[in-house]
């Protein structure tokens, strides 16, 4: 049975006297808004951001003004691979992909943080280099064009900050125009202290600190993609609690082949074969368990198969989990 915010759809099946019941509630309420406008004005002002911080930084012999263009750079790739990924995962499904393309939200966001710590270890890489071969930067240069930074990258962020919460991809957005801001602060603090004491050593050493602060952000980022992509159980959803709830339940029994994984970045599906030997207990049943697990747990699309006997040996009763 399919539950909808404006009405419900039984669908029965019965084979080898298993009765199989749907439930999917989509819960619109908790569905996230598009973003599209905020990737594009992101998009744009990054583009913007790095030609002028390219040009700049040649010009100042910087970088960190480089670094910080490269980085730049990075986010513009992450912003189109996001916005991509947000516009696919919106295509209805097909017979092959019976889901849509939900799952290319996952690849998105998991590409991004793996791009951008490739980046940041690029620019890292430079920056060391340039402690054994140092060049006279212009600070000044270096402190106007990285003002403009900030004030780019924290408009930018602040377009994605109300999604960072409900969706991963918004939120790799967010983290790298946040970071980019703290980058281009960390520059314009170099370009301070470079004018005041001509210390052009402060250029690299400022950047790799920038860096080990930036891959400390992303890692968290990285760990969730990488655990969506391995479809691992949502980290805001405990198994053990969905567990208990449906073992609780009136006249279930016995509870196994629970599966609970991550269908995009936004929606989360669970399976689960439920034994209730005093008969089935009915659509009424299954549609009020679908929709407890999506007001509850944020479980959009949920399978329940039904099995009325003990004695019966289904082939998925073998659960494993801890």
């Amino acid at each position: 049975m399919t539950l909808n915010a404006a009405d419900s759809h039984d669908d029965d099946h019965d084979h080898h006297d298993h009765a199989r019941h749907h439930g999917h509630g989509h819960g619109h309420h908790h569905a996230p808004k598009s973003f599209g406008r905020a990737f594009a004005i992101g998009t744009a002002l990054n583009i913007g951001i790095v030609v002028l911080q390219t040009v700049y930084g040649l010009v100042a012999h910087s970088t960190a003004l480089l670094a910080d263009a490269g980085h730049n750079l990075s986010d513009v790739l992450s912003l189109i691979v996001a916005w991509s990924a947000a516009g696919l995962a919106r295509r209805p499904a097909t017979a092959r992909y019976t889901y849509g393309l939900r799952g290319s939200s996952i690849i998105a966001a998991l590409f991004n943080a793996v791009f951008l710590l490739v980046v940041l270890g690029g620019i890292a890489w430079e920056a060391i280099r340039r402690f054994s071969e140092p060049v006279v930067v212009q600070g000044g240069i270096v402190m106007a064009v990285a003002a403009v930074g900030i004030v780019v990258n924290g408009v930018s962020a602040w377009l994605f900050a109300s999604g960072r919460k409900g969706d991963i991809n918004v939120r790799s957005a967010f983290l790298h125009m946040l970071s980019d801001a703290l980058v281009s602060f960390g520059v314009v603090c170099a370009g301070a202290l470079i004018v005041f004491t001509g210390w052009t050593w402060l250029d690299p050493a400022v950047t790799l600190v920038i860096v080990v602060i930036i891959v400390y952000g992303t890692w968290g980022l990285l760990r969730d993609s990488l655990s969506m992509a391995m479809a691992a159980v949502p980290s805001g959803i405990e198994p053990k609690e969905v567990r208990q709830y449906l073992s609780a339940l009136p006249s279930v029994r016995r509870i196994h082949d629970l599966h609970i994984w991550p269908m995009s970045t936004t929606e989360t599906a669970l399976t689960c074969h439920l034994v209730v030997p005093s008969g089935h207990p009915g659509d009424d049943f299954t549609m009020r368990v679908a929709k407890e697990l999506r007001d509850r747990f944020k479980i959009e699309h949920a399978t329940i198969q039904i099995e009325i006997s003990e004695d019966s040996s289904c082939v998925l009763d073998t659960d494993h989990a801890a």
